[in-house]
């Protein structure tokens, strides 16, 4: 596998681990959450604000073909923990 150097950040896949859950970084701001069998769940994106960064996670609903904003976070562990709920 190739990381590229523009894709790395503070909070990478190896930093972050919850059983169930795969956080696969498609450039430094933005991860694709899968579960094992390849299913996307959402997105995690980075993003600074006046207080320092945070994580914005949001839940890809199929049916509907759209996003849902689940909650911004202040670190990348919390955002992909929302996602083991359903």
């Amino acid at each position: 596998m190739t990381i590229l150097d523009f894709a790395t950040s503070t909070a990478t896949r190896a930093d972050v681990s919850i059983p169930g859950l795969a956080a696969a970084q498609l450039h430094d701001s933005l991860w694709r959450v899968t579960r094992p069998a390849g299913d996307v769940v959402g997105y995690i994106e980075r993003f600074s604000e006046s207080r320092g960064i945070r994580y914005r996670a949001k839940r890809l609903i199929v049916r509907q073909q759209r996003f849902v904003p689940v909650g911004e976070f202040w670190s990348m562990q919390e955002a992909l923990q929302c996602f083991r709920m359903n």
